[in-house]
Order: C-alpha cells, then structure tokens, then sequence
C-alpha cells in the first residue's frame, strides 16, 4: 500500500510539474511576443519582403532577383516539380525535417515526429516555394527594407543552409514536395521547443532590422506587430 501511495506521489508530482511547465512556456511566449525590437529608423525602401503564415508556420518571401541577389542561382528552378522559371518571388521557411518531410497536414502528425522535434532529436531542413504573385492579406504582410539591410537577411538565411565540400546548398530529393513549385534543402540548427520554425523567421527579421518580437515560438507574435 505504501508503495502505491509513493509512486501515486511521484505521478501527481510529474503531472503537476508537467502542466506547470506549459503555462509558464505560454506565459512567456506570449509576454515575449508582445514585448517587440523595434525597427531601425531612418532607411530607405529599396526592396520589398514579405512574411508569409498558412496558420502556423512563417515564411520570408523576397523576391528572386534583384540588383543585390539572384537567389535562383542556388535555390535552382531545376530542383521543383514544375521547373518554371518566371516565378517573381519565393519563399522560404527553416524547420523540423520530419516535419516536413513527413507530415504534410496535421492530420499526419505522429507522436514520435512531435517529440523528437520538442526536443531536438531530428534534424532540420529549409523549404523553398517559387510564386508568381505575392498578394497581400492578413496572412502575407510587405515590409519595405533597403539594401544594406536585405544584404543582412541574404546573410542570415545564408548561414542557415547547411553546404557540402564545393559550398553548394544541399538539395533534399524527396517525393514529399507540397505542390509543382517547392524544394526541400539541408539546414543547420535542430528545432526545438525554443527554437521553431517561427522563432527563425522572427530572427530573419531582426537581422535585417525589422520590427520583431523578443522571442516566439509561434506565427500569431509575429504577426501580431503587422496587423
């Protein structure tokens, strides 16, 4: 009986600690996401990016080329379904590998996927999607930066593609493509319950002097700041 009563103990303790845990990961997520970087003052609007949300997930969208980049030289139209080369914009996301290689909806979600990514037991890819258009709406925001600072978020999303021996991107070849016009490469970094897939997006837009939140694991705290 006291044995019982021990291990009940030791239950009601890792349960209580457990829920403990999550509201203080919401509290702080939400204190975090509301306390904002401001925007560096005083720059020119020379380029335009976007953020991008299919509810969830945030993406940087630039445009394929301009004056300072040429992203299609890496990101290569060869690598997507559709191979078409008049797409004007992309797209680009940092997150779990499995999850994107193997959970196409949430309805695909396994468990073995969402731990291993809580904790950062799997590894970590970026996804690129070539558009032809960038319509704005609540889930797709224009941010005007100029060129210095796109040089900055060039470099940021640079240092998080992972390279092989020539320097060259490493694209991931897979059937798991979303649609005709996206590509999946190797990434630095492993995902965690810290560091998500909006967390990176939060930090492309530091780098490039952007108004951000301090820290957030979720779309909504980025997008709070631009609605």
């Amino acid at each position: 009986m006291k044995t019982i009563k021990k291990i009940a103990k030791v239950i009601l303790r890792f349960v209580l600690g457990f829920v403990a845990f999550v509201l203080l990961y919401i509290f702080a997520a939400f204190i975090f996401s509301v306390w904002s970087v401001k925007k560096e003052a005083k720059t020119s609007n020379d380029v335009a990016i976007y953020i991008l949300t299919n509810g969830d997930h945030t993406d940087i969208v630039v445009p394929v080329k301009n004056t300072v980049t040429d992203w299609s030289k890496e990101i290569s139209y060869q690598n997507t379904i559709s191979r078409d080369t008049t797409a004007r914009y992309l797209a680009i996301g940092w997150g779990d590998k499995g999850f994107y290689l193997n959970t196409p909806t949430c309805a695909d979600l396994k468990f073995s996927t969402a731990f291993k990514a809580a904790f950062a037991l799997s590894t970590s890819a970026i996804h690129t999607t070539y558009y032809q258009s960038m319509p704005e709406s609540n889930d797709c925001k224009q941010i005007m930066i100029s060129n210095e600072q796109y040089k900055r978020l060039i470099a940021f999303v640079d240092d998080s593609f992972k390279r092989d021996a020539a320097g060259n991107v490493i694209n991931i070849k897979t059937n798991a493509n979303y649609d005709k016009n996206d590509a999946f490469y190797e990434a630095h970094r492993k995902y965690n319950m810290f560091y998500t897939c909006n967390t990176w997006a939060n930090n492309a837009l530091k780098s490039c002097g952007q108004t951000a939140c301090i820290w957030t694991p979720f779309d909504r705290g980025i997008f709070y700041h631009y609605r």
